[in-house]
């Protein structure tokens, strides 16, 4: 959620980002910002945040399946005379929620396009549970990897369109990742540039090379090396 979209809109696009065209799904501001690979939704009202949003095309009908998975609906609006929207949370408290339908049309962004920020890499969700969480999103279809112990532990689950990182690090935030083996250089010039950065960075991880840059909504961005 942002309480002030035009705000964010201007940091994100200062960056390289790209706005998205939305339609008039939603009755309170919203807008969407994208690099190609991750899309970004800014809304103007309160919301659990950062909410993970995927698409699905007949919704209903893919209730029963999750839920003979024990996946317990925290969210679930399935009438006739509004978008359909199912929501549900994974073991770290992570709000997921599935829709119908896209609400915003993706930018043509050229496949060399970047941004200051790097590649995007996942989206980083700390757990202090990593092998009931790596089995969750094993179980709604993700490849759940071995853990891997550097700049920290973590298992990567990969899915068609985005990574979730689950992280085993003392993080208060989930983050979006994003590498680039010059980060440093890359750091300094956001740091130049007079952005805001998160002061103490997790045990274990070096500032020389990693830093969590926030954005005026309050979404820590994860820099680093790879």
């Amino acid at each position: 959620r942002s309480s002030d979209i035009p705000e964010s809109l201007a940091f994100y696009e200062s960056l390289g980002f790209v706005q998205a065209l939305v339609g008039d799904t939603w009755s309170h501001p919203y807008a969407v910002i994208t690099d190609g690979r991750m899309h970004l939704g800014l809304h103007g009202r309160e919301i659990e945040s950062p909410m993970l949003t995927w698409v699905r095309p007949d919704l209903a009908a893919h209730v029963a399946p999750l839920q003979a998975l024990g996946v317990e609906l925290t969210v679930e609006r399935l009438g006739e005379d509004a978008l359909h929207e199912v929501g549900f949370v994974d073991p770290s408290g992570q709000v997921i929620t599935l829709l119908e339908a896209r609400t915003f049309s993706p930018p043509a962004i050229a496949p060399t396009h970047a941004t200051q920020l790097g590649y995007f890499e996942e989206f980083g969700l700390p757990t202090a549970d990593l092998e009931r969480s790596a089995a969750f999103w094993d179980a709604l279809g993700f490849v759940a990897f071995d853990p891997v112990r550097a700049p920290f532990t973590k298992v990567v689950a990969a899915g068609r369109d985005l990574n979730v990182g689950l992280y085993d690090v003392d993080l208060r935030n989930p983050v979006l990742t994003f590498s680039d083996p010059a980060m440093p250089e890359r750091i300094a010039a956001l740091r130049a540039q007079g952005h805001r950065f998160v002061e103490r960075l997790p045990r274990g991880m070096s500032p020389r090379e990693n830093a969590l840059l926030v954005a005026p909504e309050g979404t820590w961005l994860l820099l680093t090396t790879g």
